[in-house]
């Protein structure tokens, strides 16, 4: 993995390649080796301070794509997130005008950032998405997590959560939104920052949506063994969507999901969330099948306690997107 001031763009011959591949894991396991977006990590932006405080506020968002990244950086800056961690954030797509959305956003707070693509997107999108298009092709494709912060990265990793190309696989006999074909896989981000107590390990995350919770545990387990290896003794905050009880319809009860029993053996807490569901109608949802909760905290080697979830709403109440911001206060001691 590299870090790297731009993404460099899939050419026309990989996109031939890749449209009359098999649609297998190993298609699919060789195409994202060939695919240097799919490898490193976009790293830019310039931020306020040269270490973070002892105590800080931290944002954990899914925002749906980003269709208004000057409204998103406006509904964070009153609440000051020292760090902001950001899912499903668009690059060169159409559905949000080609926009880097990650390096707009940054732009506007004052920070600095990393970016990384979970998918390679091969379409256009959903019917609402392909209607807020102004152009039918995508310059880029890219679509992923990011790292905000008032301070400069000091290391980062990029972590694929899963190998098997479950999106590249999907066809007409299977259980999926087949508006959404993609290489790539979940992914999580993980940065090491400075701070005045010393260095803090963050992580961005976005675990499966299509799947059922056993799936996730396994994923939020990878999640901490690379974090065991990226940063063993550091402190720890995660942050992200997790999909916990999506399929469970029609209560969506995340009560059950396995990570947060197999994340507190192994010593994190989930203390920081704050309560309350995440979801809400959006303009690219706008008749969700009920409210969930989704988006959560975990950390270790640290205090964390939750400040509340931000409504995903602009000033004039337009949603900005399906997933409500939350927001926890660090403290490093």
């Amino acid at each position: 993995m590299q870090l790297v001031d731009q993404l460099r763009p899939v050419s026309q011959a990989q996109f031939q390649q890749i449209r009359t591949a098999p649609r297998t894991a190993e298609a699919h396991s060789q195409l994202m080796q060939q695919i240097e977006a799919m490898q490193d990590m976009e790293q830019g932006g310039q931020g306020t301070l040269p270490a973070l405080p002892r105590q800080f506020t931290v944002a954990a968002w899914n925002i749906e794509r980003g269709l208004d990244p000057v409204g998103i950086a406006a509904a964070l800056r009153p609440h000051a997130p020292a760090v902001v961690l950001l899912s499903e954030a668009d690059k060169g797509m159409a559905r949000t005008h080609q926009r880097d959305v990650t390096a707009d956003i940054a732009a506007e707070l004052n920070m600095h950032y990393l970016y990384g693509v979970e998918f390679l997107e091969l379409g256009l999108g959903s019917d609402q998405e392909q209607a807020r298009s102004l152009e039918n092709r995508n310059a880029l494709g890219f679509h992923g997590n990011a790292v905000l912060s008032c301070t400069p990265i000091v290391r980062a990793s990029l972590v694929r959560l899963y190998d098997g190309g479950h999106w590249f696989q999907i066809g007409p006999d299977s259980a999926g939104d087949l508006s959404q074909p993609r290489i790539g896989d979940r992914m999580a981000i993980l940065a090491e920052l400075a701070t005045e107590a010393g260095p803090i390990c963050v992580a961005s995350l976005h675990l499966e949506s299509n799947a059922e919770g056993p799936f996730r545990a396994v994923q939020f387990d990878r999640l901490m063994d690379a974090i065991d290896q990226f940063a063993p003794d550091l402190p720890v905050i995660i942050g992200g969507d997790l999909n916990t009880g999506n399929t469970s319809y029609p209560d969506f009860d995340w009560r059950g999901e396995e990570l947060f029993q197999i994340a507190g053996v192994r010593g994190y807490s989930w203390a920081g969330t704050p309560d309350g569901m995440t979801t809400r109608p959006s303009l690219l949802s706008p008749k969700p099948k009920g409210a969930m909760k989704l988006d959560w905290f975990a950390h270790r080697g640290l205090t964390a306690a939750p400040v509340g979830v931000m409504p995903a709403l602009d000033t004039h109440g337009t949603p900005l997107s399906d997933h409500d911001a939350i927001m926890c206060g660090v403290d490093m001691g």
